[in-house]
């Protein structure tokens, strides 16, 4: 086929989906660093977005088998204009340097309009707009991030809403953001929960006596 192209304490609830950073903020506010290699684009409609989000005709068959060809896992990242937390994860999360590098080595990411109008062909060759699409795969605010498994068959055979295998549900912070990225890579999901799997990367901070990166 022929490719169309690319969660100290266990507070997931209200701080994992939470408050923004006085640090972020700022960040919002100042916006991005002129010539920064890690700084998003800012698009005349205002939107931000990622130099390195997979570029694609929003064929989502052909872009998981491209993403598998490459060794990265697929994920659609659902946004607003105008939503303050989805900036704040392109001005902050996105633009630590050991966050952008992980995840863009790792994943496609397709950004896609929660209330928009572009057409999509979904895994089973299904056409939806946007807007549609979100209402089938039970996104409602933003940003969400749907994360699928390896290969079409896979997403296929999952009973996850839009066959995805682990979600998102709104804005992380940093440490948290990456770690929910890694709990994906690692496949973790075939054996434990989001909680569970961080609640061993904070562990391992603390026995080794370390603090939780402070980005």
């Amino acid at each position: 086929m022929i490719s169309r192209r690319r969660f100290q304490a266990i507070a997931v609830g209200a701080a994992s989906y939470g408050v923004a950073t006085t640090t972020g903020f700022q960040a919002l506010a100042a916006g991005p660093v002129k010539n920064d290699p890690y700084a998003p684009i800012h698009n005349a409609d205002g939107q931000f977005t990622q130099p390195w989000f997979l570029d694609s005709f929003l064929e989502f068959a052909d872009d998981i088998e491209e993403a598998s060809a490459k060794g990265k896992r697929f994920a659609i990242m659902w946004e607003l204009n105008g939503c303050p937390y989805c900036r704040e994860t392109h001005l902050v999360n996105f633009s630590v340097p050991e966050i952008q590098d992980y995840i863009s080595a790792n994943f496609e990411i397709i950004q896609v309009n929660l209330i928009g109008s572009r057409d999509i062909t979904d895994f089973d060759g299904t056409a939806f707009n946007e807007k549609k699409l979100a209402v089938k795969n039970k996104v409602r605010f933003t940003p969400t991030i749907q994360f699928f498994p390896e290969t079409l068959d896979q997403v296929k055979a999952s009973t996850g809403p839009g066959g995805e295998i682990a979600r998102m549900p709104g804005y992380f912070k940093p440490f948290y953001f990456l770690t929910m990225f890694q709990f994906v890579k690692d496949k973790a999901y075939e054996k434990q929960d989001f909680r569970s799997y961080l609640k061993t990367k904070i562990m391992a901070f603390r026995e080794a006596g370390k603090p939780l990166p402070s980005w």
